[in-house]
């Protein structure tokens, strides 16, 4: 074991017993690079982080300019910036009337956090209703709306007055009622596997919550910033939320999540306490500046237009007997085999041989692909054929 591994592993605090334990020495566009100059394909996009490639030199000029300005000056809500005025202004010209007051945050869990506290204010009543199957985020909150109990146990007690519903079935939703304060929602299930539900339970879903006066939560950490072909998945639904989270792609390689609302409802945390939520480094100008060059190179190179061209080529190059069912959304795919033991293989083989994918925690026969959205066909065509190649060594 070399000297950087043995820090990592020793002086750096462990997820799992096997990390992928790549050494990465630079990154640009779609590919990693080691010391030795080895290069990777990321087609993960660094778990759902690099939509537009890593190191995009439009963010990283941005990044640049505003480090000559500033870096943190204040905690969250006191002092007047301009990138976060920016972003706020840019994203909310870009959603529907409602989604009109940005809250800035540092991650996708915390944005979650954020919502189901602004929820309960709102409405003052507790009870909350999340998904089997979804995962929201590792934090006491997020992990209490999350569906994956084995991850869960250790950490019990949790929030109270939470209940999980099936994921997709109408009948079920009538579960939601003048008791509930929220339901929290991925409108494409991560981690359980590229899951998309029907548009007819995404509107019966929306009219559930308008009758009963329940806030309706979407998180779009990993579905939204165009990894569905739209800015976000919502859009493919006619439906609207009246909280949207996002983090990931959102900063363009920096730590940035937020959670979008009304005035109205944002009010609510200004008052009875003063303070309702509070961040010491929400609104980071840097991670805000990333974030602008981040929205404006999806709008500037025309990223969402061929996000479904460019998925469909995925999906015709990876037909294979031994596939058990792809399913996508944009460029966002679950790859389903029969088995946890062939994923682990596969995904072993593309290590070896350049390509890095991954599995999901609550799909464990499935491997993930979701690029950078400006990944070339012909990077796609090599891909797709490392997996292929992968596939039949299956049963070898």
């Amino acid at each position: 074991m070399n000297f950087s591994h043995n820090t990592f592993l020793e002086k750096i605090a462990q997820t799992t017993s096997s990390p992928f334990l790549l050494d990465i020495e630079s990154a640009e566009g779609v590919y990693l690079y080691t010391p030795d100059g080895k290069k990777y394909m990321d087609l993960i996009s660094g778990v759902g982080v690099s939509a537009i490639g890593h190191r995009h030199p439009y963010v990283i000029n941005a990044i640049k300019e505003q480090l000559d300005k500033h870096l943190h000056v204040m905690v969250y809500g006191e002092f007047v910036q301009s990138s976060p005025n920016i972003l706020a202004e840019t994203l909310t010209s870009l959603l529907p009337d409602r989604l009109n007051c940005c809250y800035f945050v540092n991650s996708g869990t915390e944005a979650n956090e954020g919502a189901l506290k602004l929820a309960k204010r709102f409405t003052s009543r507790s009870e909350i209703i999340a998904f089997r199957g979804a995962y929201h985020g590792s934090t006491h909150g997020s992990l209490s709306v999350s569906g994956n109990e084995y991850k869960k146990f250790a950490f019990r007690p949790l929030l109270p007055d939470v209940k999980f519903l099936n994921f997709n079935k109408i009948e079920e939703l009538d579960a939601i009622t003048n008791k509930t304060a929220a339901v929290i929602v991925e409108p494409i299930q991560g981690d359980a596997g590229v899951r998309i539900p029907s548009i007819e339970y995404m509107e019966a879903l929306r009219e559930k919550c308008n009758a009963n006066g329940t806030v309706l939560i979407f998180d779009e950490i990993q579905s939204g910033m165009g990894r569905t072909g739209k800015l976000f998945a919502f859009e493919h639904f006619n439906v609207v939320p009246d909280i949207l989270t996002t983090a990931k792609a959102l900063g363009g390689g920096l730590p940035i999540g937020a959670f979008i609302a009304s005035r109205e409802m944002m009010h609510s945390l200004t008052h009875d306490p003063m303070l309702g939520h509070i961040t010491t480094f929400g609104g980071n100008p840097v991670c805000c500046a990333a974030a602008n060059a981040t929205l404006e190179v999806i709008e500037n190179e025309r990223l969402l237009d061929s996000v479904e061209s460019k998925g469909q080529c995925f999906e015709e190059l990876l037909q294979h007997p031994r596939i058990k069912e792809i399913r996508r959304i944009g460029l966002f795919f679950a790859i389903e085999f029969e088995s946890a033991d062939d994923v682990a293989k596969i995904v072993n083989y593309c290590l070896q041989h350049g390509i890095i994918t991954f599995w999901f925690l609550s799909c464990p026969n499935s491997f993930r692909i979701a690029p950078p959205l400006n990944i070339t066909n012909q990077e796609i065509e090599h891909a797709c054929k490392v997996i292929v190649d992968a596939i039949n060594t299956l049963g070898k």
